[in-house]
């Protein structure tokens, strides 16, 4: 094939499947279903086919994309829309541990065996089933789990102490480089941040690697590894 032609064709597959993703809306990879993963392997295979084949012309491309995300776009409305839809086409959760006992009959429908449910259980930090009192395979095949009273960490109500304000850390310096839009938002400059640097006898913003700020502890930083290292 000509490489004008592979250029053209890529770039087209490559906008039509970014501007796809962008209308349909994104999910983690630890959170797509199955037909999600599926679809994006469809989308993946129409694009990559009608490149390398000779015979697969352009406005094949962009119809096979457009077409293939109007109909996810459809079944996203409906299950939107019509909530009796969402068990058909996007699964239900699966509880396969109902009050401290395996239910085999639902492990068996979503093909578990008992090691597999172990395996998932430790991904959760639980390394006995005596420890969980219920445990659901969500639809994307991930598993929550609820523990026993008496295996379960005491939070801040159990122990009757006095809730704090919660705050999340803001990345000030990312590998030697300043993040001026979020220095902006935490209501600091430039001048502030020269200032916090001596203060942590820093000279130059190219020896830190990572700088953070959260409103209840200030900063966090870690320094450039020596060369050496790197």
């Amino acid at each position: 094939m000509h490489p004008i032609s592979i250029t053209v064709e890529l770039v087209v597959g490559f906008l039509a499947l970014f501007i796809m993703t962008k209308i349909l809306g994104k999910v983690s990879l630890a959170q797509i279903t199955i037909f999600d993963f599926i679809s994006a392997v469809v989308l993946g295979e129409l694009v990559g086919n009608a490149i390398y084949d000779d015979e697969v012309k352009l406005g094949s491309i962009l119809y096979a994309v457009m077409l293939w995300g109007a109909l996810i776009f459809i079944m996203e409305f409906f299950t939107q829309k019509f909530r009796g839809t969402r068990k058909l086409l996007e699964g239900k959760p699966t509880i396969v541990i109902r009050d401290g006992q395996c239910d085999k009959k639902e492990m068996k429908k979503n093909k578990l065996d008992m090691n597999q449910l172990q395996n998932l259980l430790r991904q959760k930090d639980v390394f006995s089933v005596r420890e969980v009192a219920f445990a659901i395979i969500e639809t994307d095949g991930s598993v929550s789990v609820l523990k026993k009273p008496e295996y379960a960490n005491p939070t801040i109500a159990d122990m009757q102490l006095p809730q704090k304000p919660v705050f999340l850390p803001v990345t000030l310096i990312n590998d030697g480089k300043v993040d001026w839009e979020n220095l902006k938002k935490a209501g600091f400059d430039e001048t502030w941040l020269n200032k916090t640097l001596r203060k942590h006898h820093i000279d130059h913003i190219e020896d830190i690697f990572y700088m953070e700020w959260k409103q209840d502890e200030g900063v966090h930083i870690n320094k450039m590894p020596p060369k050496e290292d790197q």
